[in-house]
C-alpha cells in the first residue's frame, strides 16, 4: 500500500491498512518521512513505513533550473507558454519536463517496492498511481504479475493547485493520464467522483465506491481518563456554553474565515478549530482577525487527535461546522468530517456545497448556509442551536450510521482485493 503522505492524520488510509490486515491480507504500508529519517511500527496487523524523500536535483530537474534562471524565473506569460508547448508535444508524457520532481517518488518508493515483491499494490491518490504503474511493468519484465488497484481520493481537475504556477495542474494531469491504464482497478470516495473519473479516462468499468467513514469500533474504545480529553475540555468550557467545531484541514478553500467573521453576531458561541496547522500562516492570520474583531477570547486553537480518538473528542461539541468554498471537488462528495461529525451525533452546519447540501437536506440532521456568507452562516447555527435534539433524531433512522461506518466500506476492498487475487485470498483474520 503507497501513500504520499506521513500516514498519520489520513484516517482513510490507516483504516484502509489496518482492515486489510485483520481480513488476513499481509500489508506493508509504505509513506513519506516528514523528516527525512526513516521511520517504522505496526498499525494493526500492518506493518508502516515511512520512507526519505529529497536529494539533489538531476537529469531533468537540473536543466529545467537552469531553464527557469534563463528566462528570469519563467514570468506567467513565459510559464504559460512553456507548459502549452510541452503538453502538445509529449501529452501524457509532459510532466516529465513541466514537474519533474515527480522522479523523487520514484527514486525514495520504487526500490522499496521491488525489494517487497507484492502481489498487489494499493496505490492511494495521483502520485502513487505512477509509483505504482512503474512498479507493476518492472515486475512484468522480471516475469512477475502484479496487480493495481488505484484508490482516486480526489478528481485531480477539480482541485486547486497546491502551489501557485501554471505548470502544476497540466503537470499532474499528465501524469494521471498516462498511469491511468496500468490500474487493473480503481476505487473512489463518491458515486460522482466514480462517474467523473470513468469519462475523464475511458475506464471500462466504473470505479467502486468506498466512503471515508469512521470506524465505530475505535470510536467506542473506552479511553483511560487520564488520557481522553474531549474538545470542550481541551478548550476550557462548561456543559452550558455552545461551541461549535469545526475539524479537519486548514486551508482558504476550507472557508474557516467565515466562522471567525460570525463570531461577534453569536454572542456567548465559542468557536474550536481542530485543525492540522495550528500555528501555520493561515490559522494565525485567523487567529488575528479574532483579535480585531474583538472574539479572540471565544476561538480555541488546537491540533489533531489520534484517529480511533476523532470521534468521542468531537462529540463534546454543540454543532460539527463544514464551511467549505465552491471548488469542484468540494461539491461531490461526503467528506472524512461529515462522517465524523455524525458518528458523534452532531448536528451540523454544511455550506452549500451540492452533494453534502443534498444529503443535510434530506436526513434533517442539520442546516444548509451560503459559502462565504457569515451571516447566512449566523441564521443557520442560530436554528441548530434553537432545536439541537430535532436535528439529532436524525441520527437514529434505522441503519443510516451503520451505512456511514468503517466495516462496510472495507468489505468493498476485500471484494476488490480477492477479486484481483483469487487464489491468495485469506479466509479470514484476526483483529490486530
Amino acid at each position: 500500500m503507497l501513500v504520499d503522505n506521513a500516514v498519520d492524520g489520513d484516517s482513510r488510509v490507516q483504516k484502509a491498512a489496518r482492515s486489510a490486515a485483520a481480513a488476513g491480507w499481509d500489508v506493508t504500508l509504505l509513506g513519506r518521512s516528514p523528516d527525512g529519517v526513516p521511520h517504522r511500527w505496526r498499525l494493526g496487523g500492518a506493518e508502516v513505513r515511512l520512507l526519505p524523500m529529497g536529494g539533489p536535483p538531476t537529469g531533468a530537474q537540473a536543466r529545467r533550473r537552469r531553464a527557469v534562471a534563463a528566462l528570469g524565473g519563467l514570468r506567467r506569460p513565459v510559464e504559460t507558454a512553456y507548459t502549452r508547448f510541452w503538453s502538445t508535444a509529449l501529452r501524457e508524457r509532459a510532466w516529465r519536463r513541466l514537474e519533474p520532481s515527480l522522479w523523487q517518488y520514484e527514486r525514495a518508493y520504487g526500490p522499496v517496492v521491488d525489494a517487497l515483491d507484492p502481489d498487489l499494490i494499493h496505490a492511494h491518490d495521483f502520485r502513487m498511481l505512477g509509483v505504482g504503474a512503474r512498479a507493476k511493468l518492472r515486475a512484468a519484465e522480471r516475469g512477475r504479475r502484479v496487480r493495481l488497484l488505484w484508490d482516486a481520493h480526489e478528481f485531480l481537475p477539480g482541485i486547486k493547485p497546491w502551489r501557485d504556477n501554471v505548470r502544476w495542474l497540466p503537470a499532474h494531469r499528465a501524469y494521471e493520464r498516462e498511469y491511468a491504464p496500468y490500474a487493473d482497478a480503481v476505487v473512489t470516495v463518491s458515486a460522482e467522483l466514480a462517474r467523473l473519473l470513468q469519462a475523464e479516462h475511458g475506464l471500462a468499468d466504473r470505479p467502486a465506491v468506498v466512503l471515508n467513514a469512521p470506524d465505530p469500533v475505535d470510536s467506542g474504545k473506552p479511553q483511560p481518563e487520564e488520557e481522553f480529553v474531549s474538545v470542550r475540555a481541551r478548550c476550557g468550557l462548561g456543559p452550558d456554553v455552545p461551541l461549535l467545531v469545526y475539524s479537519g484541514a486548514a486551508a482558504p478553500q476550507r472557508g474557516l474565515a467565515v466562522l471567525v467573521e460570525a463570531l461577534p453576531a453569536l454572542p456567548g458561541v465559542h468557536v474550536a478549530f481542530v485543525v492540522n496547522r495550528p500555528d501555520g500562516e493561515y490559522v494565525r492570520g485567523l487567529v488575528d482577525r479574532a483579535g480585531e474583531l474583538g472574539v479572540a477570547d471565544r476561538l480555541h486553537v488546537g491540533g489533531y487527535v489520534p484517529a480511533d480518538r476523532v470521534v468521542p473528542f468531537l462529540a463534546g461539541a454543540d454543532v460539527g461546522v463544514i464551511p467549505i468554498e465552491h471548488w469542484p471537488n468540494h461539491e461531490i462528495a461526503l467528506i472524512t468530517k461529515f462522517f465524523e461529525y455524525s458518528h458523534a451525533r452532531l448536528p451540523v452546519v454544511v455550506s452549500d456545497v451540492r452533494t453534502m447540501a443534498e444529503t443535510v437536506r434530506t436526513t434533517g440532521q442539520g442546516e444548509v448556509f451560503r459559502a462565504g456568507d457569515p451571516a447566512d452562516l449566523v441564521r443557520a447555527v442560530r436554528a441548530v442551536l434553537a432545536d439541537p435534539a430535532r436535528h439529532r433524531a436524525a441520527y437514529d433512522r434505522p441503519g443510516l450510521l451503520k451505512s456511514w461506518s468503517w466495516p462496510a466500506q472495507a468489505e468493498v476492498y476485500d471484494r476488490i482485493y480477492a477479486d484481483l487475487l483469487p487464489a491468495s485470498a485469506p479466509t479470514g483474520g484476526t483483529e490486530g
